[in-house]
């Protein structure tokens, strides 16, 4: 019978974050940061432009967003988008325009091109400029099981660079999209192509990082994801065209080809499907760059092979359990429960973070720097993360961040309009803590979960929970309709979460399970948890 190889034994004496960790970080990082690219693209792409209607009988040419004193006779307030007043001849005066009735727009001036807005003329139909930012969200959710599939059947290396490079086409294809429907298909198909990208890098990650340098790998990931998102801003301040701006964040991923060869496949997953040769391999050159030296029983290990076995005894593993991996993960009360728990949590975190994010570009300033500032004021949140979940555990500091997250959205329902800096400080106190649990929960959650099917129950999380981020791009309209409600809807959710982190084991220095029995066992003798 084959003896199983501990991987987070080996990592002790191959060096848990050394330079090979760090060289494969540094081409990840880089990967995590595009993805953050690809995933919040949209909100500029497609983001709200001032607007008026147009009134032909007082327009100059070409028409000016500004009236000048004649929109003071021609429309009924300064904000008119959507009616205008009837005419009542046909030349521009204070008599030509009724006082009081009113009738529907058919034209617009919108005050620049710089969005699909105006390429599209989707004035005074808001929804059909958020549901682009849903669509995108429904691609990643489709994205996501068909990523997992690719990544645990033919690995993580190849699932990164599909999932890198094929966004690429669809995004430039995109860019050229001349009617609004053809720029959907093509949000939906970039979505889908790409929206795995973040989950197979960050699995291909953590799984080549020591049990106590977890947290300060997955934290670094996270990290690269907030700069990516300030990226996203700033390119689009430079340039604001959603043509140009398009083909500018996407062009450049072609280059992702390239790592097929320059970063190696995961350990973990080539010791699951059985490849000790390739997997001694990679470890052999970590060591080597790592400047370590294996130990004999390492070495003999990774080398040897069982001792004369007959052909049929090695395959009676395979023979004695034939159901697949996710059949026994659906017989099993202890995951299901687990994953139920988990995609409660991942509904939470996206709907309320990303709705976070979305809804800072509409508060008041300059709309760049706003989104600048919401994804800049991650970063905290991540540090807290690295230094409260190795010191109290995971499931004390996630459960921290929930709470203080609901608190503080609770709070803010109640603070009225008048106090802006009251309102924006708690705003930014629940970005940061819900970013900090955002952080958290990947890495928690592949420590629930065994090596046989760690990132097929991360994609069936993310999906179960994705149902939040589905919403999260119509939270400018829910905004519109129930004010300062919204807010503490997000802090109730959050709260819930935070409460539901009782019904977990503890990972804290625990071993990654590598098969489902570990995974159910996972502090049991400590705590009695699903």
């Amino acid at each position: 019978m084959a003896v199983t190889i501990n991987l987070d034994a080996i990592l002790l004496e191959l060096g848990q974050f050394g330079r090979y960790q760090i060289r494969n970080y540094c081409f990840i990082m880089l990967a995590i940061l595009t993805a953050a690219v690809y995933s919040s693209q949209y909100i500029f792409a497609a983001g709200e432009i001032p607007y008026r209607c147009a009134v032909p009988e007082c327009e100059s040419s070409p028409p000016e967003f500004t009236t000048g004193i004649w929109g003071s006779w021609a429309l009924p307030d300064e904000h008119a988008s959507c009616e205008r007043l009837v005419p009542t001849a046909q030349e521009c005066a204070p008599s030509s325009f009724s006082t009081n009735e009113t009738k529907r727009c058919t034209a617009w001036v919108y005050e620049n091109h710089n969005t699909i807005v105006a390429e599209f003329d989707l004035a005074c139909e808001e929804w059909k400029r958020t549901l682009v930012g849903t669509i995108h969200v429904a691609g990643m959710f489709g994205a996501l099981p068909v990523t997992a599939y690719v990544s645990d059947t033919y690995g993580r290396r190849t699932a990164l660079v599909i999932t890198a490079v094929s966004p690429v086409l669809m995004g430039v294809a995109r860019a050229f999209s001349n009617s609004y429907i053809m720029y959907l298909c093509f949000e939906f198909l970039d979505a889908f192509v790409g929206g795995g990208l973040f989950s197979t890098a960050f699995i291909l990650a953590l799984e080549m990082v020591g049990l106590d340098k977890r947290v300060l790998g997955g934290n670094l990931i996270s990290t690269a994801y907030a700069l990516g998102q300030m990226v996203t801003a700033g390119v689009a301040w430079l340039v604001p065209y959603w043509k140009t701006y398009t083909l500018v964040i996407y062009a450049p991923s072609v280059i992702f080809i390239i790592y097929y060869w320059l970063i190696e496949e995961s350990v973990r997953w080539l010791l699951s499907k059985g490849r000790k040769k390739e997997a001694a391999r990679i470890i052999f050159k970590a060591a080597k760059m790592n400047k370590k030296n294996l130990s004999s029983d390492t070495i003999k290990l990774l080398t040897e092979e069982p001792d004369n076995l007959p052909q049929r005894d090695e395959e009676a593993p395979v023979e004695k359990d034939k159901r697949s991996i996710l059949m026994q993960v659906l017989r099993s009360r202890t995951l299901m429960c687990r994953m139920l728990v988990c995609s409660f949590w991942w509904f939470t975190l996206t709907f309320v973070y990303y709705g976070l994010s979305i809804n800072s570009v509409s508060l008041a300033g300059n709309s760049y720097v706003n989104y600048i500032l919401t994804s800049l004021v991650e970063i905290p949140g991540y540090c807290l993360s690295v230094l409260t979940l190795d010191r109290f555990g995971r499931k004390s500091s996630i459960m921290t961040a929930f709470i203080i997250c609901g608190l503080s959205l609770v709070a803010m329902a109640f603070v009225p309009m008048s106090i802006p800096c009251l309102q924006r400080a708690l705003n930014m106190l629940g970005k940061l803590c819900i970013s900090m649990a955002m952080s958290s929960i990947y890495i928690y959650t592949g420590e629930l979960f065994p090596t046989q099917a760690r990132q097929s129950m991360l994609g069936t999380c993310s999906i179960l929970g994705g149902i939040g981020a589905l919403m999260a791009p119509q939270t400018p309209l829910l905004m519109a309709y129930m004010g300062q409600l919204s807010y503490l809807v997000f802090g109730v959710m959050a709260g819930m979460s935070g409460l539901l982190m009782l019904l977990t084991p503890e990972t804290l220095k625990a071993n990654l399970p590598d098969t489902i029995e570990q995974a159910e066992n996972m502090n049991r003798k400590k705590v009695s948890a699903v």
